[in-house]
């Protein structure tokens, strides 16, 4: 019973961190909107990661990790990424916070959907389930009819679709790549992806004194979301972690209402409480089965 506590509560604060780390990305990108436009904040951002990244890599002693091997599908994985990236930075700065969290909720949907074309996988009742489960939860917070399908809506959805696209093209990268020569190839090409668009019309935004601590912001908040989210995972199971990430949901929409006096939608909120339902429901299976795409797949910012 000790140890189940000492799990539950470890894992709680590492998810704490997590969502510290995500809402402040999402605040930092809706401010940064105001300065830099989201190919110039993915540049920046990238630039932040490659610095973190070849540190750690050098303080590890782990440069020999980084290889050229297959960057053919390096490329591939991390213009999926760039686009789902952008996609969700844009939407952040245009759409309630809470509206943007919904929909990526969707990811590890998509993730079903998808890992049987490019992965073969086996699509099973539960995962269909699941997903039919989690589009209706879509339904309920885009509305489509009663409002307008705005291209922050729409962006925001996107980037969910690009974000699976990327878990899946990361599943096959982890087959012969360590997880650092995975992030550095990621940030690196991501940094000559942002300056060669931020920069396709001659003017690129340099950071002012407001803008460089949110630049810094964003990227440090994106490498320590997925470093909480990993070590939950290590010590907890997906059924444990993934109620925790929903708790996400709430905390942004308090923090918009109060930051942006953004309304508490109900029907966000609904729709949120059945996409999670559909995606606890192919994690719970998953583990009982003894394994889990969707459950190691749930994030990708």
């Amino acid at each position: 019973m000790r140890d189940s506590k000492s799990m539950i509560a470890k894992t709680a604060l590492w998810m704490t961190g997590a969502i510290a780390s995500f809402s402040s990305m999402a605040v930092a990108g809706r401010e940064l909107s105001l300065t830099h436009d989201t190919f110039e904040i993915m540049m920046y951002r990238s630039i932040v990661g490659v610095i973190v990244v070849s540190a750690v890599l050098t303080a590890t002693g782990k440069w020999h990790q980084v290889s050229t091997q297959r960057l053919g599908l390096h490329a591939v994985r991390n213009s999926l990424h760039f686009a789902g990236q952008n996609l969700w930075f844009y939407a952040v700065s245009v759409i309630p916070l809470a509206q943007v969290f919904a929909m990526e909720f969707t990811q590890p949907i998509w993730v079903v959907l998808l890992s049987p074309l490019l992965l073969g996988e086996r699509l099973t009742p539960t995962r269909v389930m699941s997903a039919i489960i989690g589009f209706a939860g879509i339904l309920i917070v885009a509305r489509p009819g009663a409002t307008p399908l705005t291209p922050g809506v729409l962006a925001a959805a996107s980037s969910a679709v690009f974000f699976a696209l990327t878990t899946i093209s990361t599943k096959k990268l982890t087959g012969f790549a360590s997880i650092g020569c995975i992030v550095f190839w990621l940030t690196t090409m991501q940094a000559v992806m942002g300056l060669a668009v931020a920069g396709a019309d001659g003017q690129i935004v340099l950071p002012t004194a407001q803008s460089a601590p949110l630049l810094l912001l964003v990227g440090l908040a994106g490498l320590l979301a997925h470093f909480c989210i990993t070590n939950a995972l290590a010590i907890a199971p997906a059924t444990v972690v993934i109620p925790f990430d929903f708790a996400r949901l709430p905390t942004i929409a308090i923090v918009g209402m109060l930051l942006y006096h953004e309304p508490l939608d109900q029907w966000t909120m609904l729709g949120a409480v059945v996409i999670f339902s559909g995606i606890f429901l192919n994690v719970w299976s998953e583990g009982r089965a003894g394994s889990g795409t969707l459950a190691k797949t749930t994030h990708k910012n």
